[in-house]
């Protein structure tokens, strides 16, 4: 049987957006950057209510369909606990749709909310793995969990059940930063893999999985291995040809020895670097109707909790 939430606790979450694959670790390597969503849930007498401020507020479903309410509500159920009522408050930071991880922040965000509602009984682990399921792979939300880098992975059990979502945290160098220039236009995830191939060659395998050893060092102690770490065979060249704008400042940033990449699906082109990038390039980005925002590498979700 499950149990009543009291009408008048609320939790206070604060979630940070992430940036996924980091070029080559596809739908393995993520990172947790520092622009934030804020989500506040509070139980209430019945009904929902839903509000929306800042990014995707002229967008977003006010009712049940809403992301965030999803998933509080796998979240409550998983803790065993029922709320009569919710009103939900989200202020979003996070582009919407554009390779910074705001699906995943909100499947976090609800989850981790619920999660604390019901008096934190669910792991750490349970909650990447609730939030990962949302999007069917954990890169960008156990980021968003966990905080720092993450390296994640997908297991399928041979019974056919619900894949396990796993991660581990991965310290990443203070001196590391990010900067992302964001296209004033969407990029949908499902239609940008589309263009990938069913197949790749052994060689560009073997090639993945070598800079992708690489990135994780670069990442801890050796940022000097950024721009090699960030190299790729298995996506980026391919989804080129649906995200022109952004292939052609991943080229331009890289040949002037930046580690510049497509953020998850994009169309963002991240820059991971020990020192700001060159003004004169960001004003060029900025002509070019790119948004710039400079970034840190952030740490993990935040809660907080009050009762009336």
């Amino acid at each position: 049987m499950s149990i009543q939430l009291e009408v008048g606790t609320k939790a206070t979450v604060t979630v940070p957006g992430s940036s996924a694959n980091l070029g080559p670790g596809f739908d393995t390597l993520g990172l947790a950057v520092s622009i934030f969503d804020t989500i506040e849930v509070e139980v209430i007498d019945s009904g929902l209510e839903v509000e929306v401020y800042g990014e995707g507020e002229k967008d977003l479903p006010r009712d049940g369909s809403h992301l965030v309410v999803k998933a509080i509500r796998s979240g409550l159920k998983a803790a065993n606990v029922e709320a009569p009522g919710l009103r939900v408050v989200c202020t979003n930071s996070i582009p919407q749709s554009r390779g910074l991880g705001s699906s995943a922040a909100a499947s976090v965000g609800g989850v981790v909310a619920a999660n604390a509602l019901a008096g934190s009984p669910l792991t750490t682990e349970q909650v990447v793995q609730l939030s990962s399921a949302f999007e069917g792979h954990p890169d960008n939300a156990s980021a968003s969990v966990l905080g720092a880098a993450v390296v994640s992975w997908t297991t399928v059990p041979v019974d056919g059940s619900q894949p396990e979502y796993r991660a581990v945290p991965l310290p990443v160098d203070p001196r590391i930063r990010a900067t992302a220039l964001v296209p004033n236009f969407h990029a949908s995830t499902q239609a940008v893999r589309r263009v990938l191939p069913s197949h790749v060659t052994h060689t560009d395998a073997r090639f993945n999985v070598s800079r992708t050893a690489v990135m994780t060092v670069a990442l801890q102690n050796h940022p000097e291995l950024l721009w090699e770490g960030t190299r790729d065979r298995l996506h980026q060249t391919f989804r080129a040809e649906v995200l022109p704008v952004t292939a052609e400042w991943v080229n331009r940033l890289r040949n002037r020895g930046y580690a510049a990449y497509l953020s998850g699906a994009g169309p963002t082109i991240m820059v991971l670097s020990t020192g700001p990038v060159e003004e004169k390039i960001l004003e060029q980005a900025r002509e070019a109707e790119l948004r710039v925002i400079e970034l840190e590498v952030a740490g993990p979700v935040r809660v907080e909790v009050s009762t009336a």
